[in-house]
């Protein structure tokens, strides 16, 4: 494995060497980066690829780390491919690219690492620290992770940056509070205590329109039994392009009354054709194995009338803006 890395990064320091760190994306360009991170919104790993490697062709940092992602994700662990990306990415200062690295042991395995040590955690640190200190609040966000990482992790300081980032206005870190927040059973005695605490949280990031959030909202309102003011942001979730929002808004269309529909409590008056065209056209729009379990469990709620009718309203459900996504995290599993 050590000579096979080598071999890679050999070819990869000099593609690095002659690239810009960021450079500015032309209109076809920019294009491409755009429909590949679409693809990755929806999981698409493998399809996503050609049109990210235009854009890292180019230059964009953020495409290399997507690809690293991508093939991550797609071999289960740090394969040539995701090393290859990550290295791209980390030589431009991507933090998240040298936690990859180091989660897959690329210094220890093949002699990949920083230019200066062989501490990737510590370079993310000592390249983000003064980036987050001079106010980037996306920095302030990845120095969260970077303090679990670090040789003597610091969850005091972690947990510090995670809060100066939400309150400089980064919805993903508002997000993270959320969710540790509504799983911090050692810190909160009750259910209800927990979901108050991420109400607070979810519904910051909801009202900066950041659509995982209002999904989280919409699921943290109705466990609190506040099913009306739940139903309006799963609606405000499908609106902003979360599969799972408009996922309920077919369902709760189609039998508001089935099993464990707890977010149906509020919603309108049925329309079983309207929720089969949204299935319809969610399924054309992100095929695969949820939408076809969504179709066929619900085939038999829906009269072949209403099923004909639904595929003539698909259309006004398909492509709609924002694309459709499940809005993954950056830094995710």
């Amino acid at each position: 494995m050590r000579s096979n890395l080598l071999t890679t990064l050999a070819g990869l320091t000099l593609a690095t060497l002659l690239s810009p760190a960021a450079l500015a994306l032309d209109e076809k360009e920019q294009a491409a980066k755009e429909e590949g991170m679409r693809l990755w919104g929806i999981h698409q790993w493998e399809l996503m690829q050609p049109p990210l490697e235009i854009a890292a062709e180019a230059g964009d940092t953020e495409a290399m780390y997507y690809l690293g992602e991508a093939n991550r994700l797609l071999s289960r662990g740090l394969s040539q491919a995701a090393l290859g990306w990550y290295y791209q990415a980390a030589q431009q200062g991507e933090p998240y690219a040298m936690l990859r690295l180091f989660d897959g042991g690329a210094c220890e395995l093949g002699d990949v690492c920083p230019e200066n040590g062989d501490d990737w955690p510590q370079e993310a640190l000592e390249l983000t620290l003064p980036k987050a200190e001079a106010g980037d609040a996306e920095a302030m966000a990845a120095l969260y992770h970077i303090y679990y990482y670090v040789e003597n992790p610091d969850e005091d300081e972690a947990m510090a940056w995670l809060h100066r980032a939400a309150e400089a206005g980064n919805v993903n870190a508002m997000n993270w509070l959320g969710e540790l927040a509504r799983n911090d059973e050692q810190g909160y005695p009750n259910d209800t205590e927990r979901l108050e605490s991420a109400e607070v949280w979810f519904r910051k990031a909801a009202e900066a329109d950041y659509a995982l959030s209002m999904n989280n909202l919409a699921a943290t309102l109705s466990n609190l039994e506040r099913h009306k003011e739940a139903w309006q942001w799963m609606t405000k979730a499908s609106e902003a392009g979360h599969i799972n929002g408009r996922g309920w808004l077919a369902a709760c269309n189609i039998d508001p009354h089935g099993q464990d529909m707890y977010l149906c409590h509020s919603s309108p008056t049925p329309d079983p054709a309207k929720g089969w065209a949204i299935l319809l056209a969610i399924h054309e729009e992100v095929p695969g194995s949820s939408s076809e379990n969504a179709l066929r469990a619900f085939r038999d709620n829906v009269t072949p009338e209403q099923r004909a009718e639904g595929e003539r309203m698909m259309d006004e459900w398909l492509n709609l803006e924002p694309p459709l996504s499940y809005f993954p995290e950056k830094f995710g599993p």
